[in-house]
């Protein structure tokens, strides 16, 4: 069973308020032209409303890019606690992390390359609670990566580093997966899960049923089929 993720597909028309109206403006910016490249203007014009309006339903630019970006990293977390709860094996933790990190990359390319490459636009305090939530999705990678190696069963003399390069790895699908490609997202999910388990020396391969229920969270988290 492969998820049924293809932007392609016919899609039922749906309401949009105002307000997410604004959200996805400002994702589609933020992710194309950057935060500090996206201006008032050029929200409201995306928006179809006027600039004098915008503010009503945004704030301030950065209060906007604040709300995105904790949105989406507290869904990320979320998901994440979601697909390792209950798991105490290493092997499938991590697997389970890299699978999901992959699935949401893949689904949600705007939002999560604003949350990865725009945490440098932020105020430094503004700056310090989107850091928080990702330092805590980040720790569960840690966790994993640390058991596993207490438990003999991932090698790395370089656990931080190889969790940063494991992260950036996986962050990159979203700069560059179309679903005209060769692979399903349940192929390529598992393939990239096997990437990390090897780079960690692991000679174990990750559980079906843990990509199923990285489906079924995806599924649940971001409302799309599978």
């Amino acid at each position: 069973m492969a998820l049924n993720m293809d932007p392609r597909r016919e899609k039922e028309p749906r309401v949009v308020n105002t307000r997410e109206r604004v959200r996805q403006a400002a994702v589609k910016l933020f992710a194309t032209k950057g935060f500090h490249g996206t201006g008032i203007r050029d929200l409201a014009q995306e928006a179809e409303l006027s600039s004098a309006s915008l503010y009503h339903y945004m704030g301030t630019k950065e209060d906007l890019l604040v709300a995105i970006m904790n949105e989406s990293l507290r869904r990320l977390l979320d998901a994440a606690e979601q697909a390792t709860a209950g798991l105490a094996d290493p092997v499938s933790r991590l697997g389970s992390l890299v699978a999901l990190h992959v699935l949401a990359h893949a689904i949600q390319p705007d939002d999560t390359r604003v949350v990865d490459n725009e945490v440098h636009a932020l105020t430094p305090g503004a700056r310090a609670e989107v850091v928080e939530l990702r330092d805590a999705y980040e720790r569960l990678w840690a966790d994993a990566i640390e058991d596993g190696v207490a438990a003999g069963v991932f090698h790395t003399d370089q656990p931080s580093v190889t969790r940063l390069a494991l992260v950036e790895m996986c962050s990159g699908v979203a700069r560059w997966y179309s679903p005209r490609g060769p692979l399903t997202l349940d192929q390529l999910a598992s393939h990239y899960a096997e990437l990390a388990l090897r780079a960690l020396a692991c000679e174990r391969h990750l559980d079906v049923t843990a990509l199923q229920n990285c489906r079924e969270v995806v599924s649940g988290v971001w409302r799309v089929p599978v």
